[in-house]
């Protein structure tokens, strides 16, 4: 095939993930058909094989679309010789901007994608497995250069983070006019400060 209409191909199959993910995610696995899936790309339900042999193989298109692209970025940002607080604020903001980006996806990915057979499931977790694993390796090295306290689990972490983005996440799908940059700055100084005013050295001077 010439690459050109390689290319055309590629860009075809690239909107029906897309309009499966829309589907997908507005009426779940078992709602919709290949019919709506048709539909949404405007073709006949007969071309939709073109681009999935089943409504099964559209969902882990689907999911598969949804997660790789920020998986990998994820391993860009732990790749980098940043400190750890830039480190931390490109991993938050890599992940949230994802859900405005890929929302649909995305949030097929999260809800659905235990509806795919085992050996489609574990290629999805295997990705999964490596983002927290990218994540982890940034707060050990953290923990290693002393900028984080020895005690931290790393692993706890590393899930911490991204419960928090995952949860932030869906609100964003559910409210597109969300400020992605306030709420990537709120969750890092959450992350980064915690929860409590810091008074230790003022207590500490009012014993002495």
């Amino acid at each position: 095939m010439p690459q050109a209409a390689t290319d055309k191909y590629q860009q075809q199959r690239a909107q029906a993930i897309r309009s499966a993910a829309a589907v997908f995610a507005e009426k779940g696995f078992h709602g919709a058909s290949t019919k709506d899936i048709a539909e949404r790309i405007g073709i006949k339900q007969g071309s939709l094989y073109y681009y999935f042999k089943s409504k099964e193989e559209a969902l882990g298109e689907v999911c598969l679309y949804g997660i790789e692209d920020y998986v990998h970025r994820m391993a860009s940002i732990a790749a980098t010789n940043q400190p750890f607080e830039a480190k931390l604020l490109a991993t938050v903001t890599s992940h949230l901007s994802s859900y405005r980006e890929r929302n649909e996806a995305l949030k097929v990915h999260n809800d659905e994608r235990l509806y795919l057979p085992e050996g489609k499931r574990q290629k999805l977790h295997e990705l999964g497995s490596r983002y927290r694993k990218s994540l982890q390796g940034i707060f050990q090295e953290g923990v290693a250069n002393g900028d984080l306290r020895d005690s931290i689990d790393c692993h706890f972490a590393a899930q911490a983070v991204i419960g928090i983005c995952n949860a932030w996440g869906d609100i964003i799908v559910r409210e597109p006019d969300l400020d992605i940059f306030d709420v990537t700055q709120k969750c890092v100084d959450l992350l980064l400060n915690g929860f409590c005013e810091r008074r230790r050295n003022s207590r500490q001077d009012r014993r002495g």
